[in-house]
């Protein structure tokens, strides 16, 4: 049995954990380091990043692996970051990844496998400027693509798409959300992962004296 919430309720269950004493910087550490678990990363990866938090995980991601040596690039489809991702935008910064804002001539081509850090379970409608860009150069770049928690421009409600990338893998973060299953979601997503990071859903959740931060064998890919 797969337990599935909403958007709404996801950030709920988030917005507990982080109320029961884990950091949020710490989840979205949680989260690139589930991204970084997730797949056999080639040397070079492109990470294409918006300015929320799922942005965040793209440069959470990016840190894990520069200290494994890998050459990521980022590009940028926005200058604002979340509070935490701007955190790990300074990270990435002292590690010294390459950092460029993303454009027509960009040559995705640089890189063995791209990674889908745009938008967020929480976007609704139709992608537009920059960010459709960025989209349209994911789908035609002939690429590996894995998306980060979900395929940016897909509803996570309702699996609902005007305009979204197109996942060999998708990597979703916490919970199952409805909108990876129904809607366009099964042509647009090839496969489908679950990294647990220790977000629980609403009426599981058990406050903590001391914020517990997980090690690598307590994040748990399923999938």
């Amino acid at each position: 049995m797969i337990l599935v919430s909403s958007v709404a309720e996801m950030r709920a269950a988030d917005a507990a954990t982080i109320a029961g004493g884990t950091p949020s910087v710490e989840l979205m550490r949680r989260a690139g380091r589930a991204l970084f678990l997730s797949y056999d990363w080639p040397e070079k990866v492109g990470i294409l990043v918006g300015g929320g938090n799922n942005g965040g995980d793209g440069y959470a991601l990016a840190c894990e692996l520069k200290r494994a040596g890998k050459q990521p690039i980022i590009w940028r489809v926005s200058s604002k970051a979340s509070e935490d991702g701007a955190y790990f935008r300074k990270c990435a910064w002292n590690l010294e990844v390459k950092e460029e804002d993303f454009t027509d001539s960009v040559n995705l081509a640089v890189c063995d496998v791209l990674v889908d850090c745009l938008l967020g379970t929480g976007f609704v409608g139709e992608p537009r400027g920059t960010v459709a860009e960025a989209i349209r150069a994911i789908n035609q770049s002939g690429l590996p693509v894995v998306s980060a928690d979900i395929n940016s421009g897909l509803n996570g409600d309702t699996g609902e798409a005007v305009l979204a990338v197109r996942s060999d893998l998708t990597v979703t973060i916490g919970l199952y959300k409805t909108g990876l299953f129904t809607g366009e979601a099964p042509r647009l997503i090839r496969s489908l992962r679950l990294a647990d990071i220790g977000i629980l859903p609403i009426g599981e959740q058990k406050p903590t004296p001391k914020p517990k931060f997980l090690d690598d064998r307590d994040i748990v890919v399923r999938g």
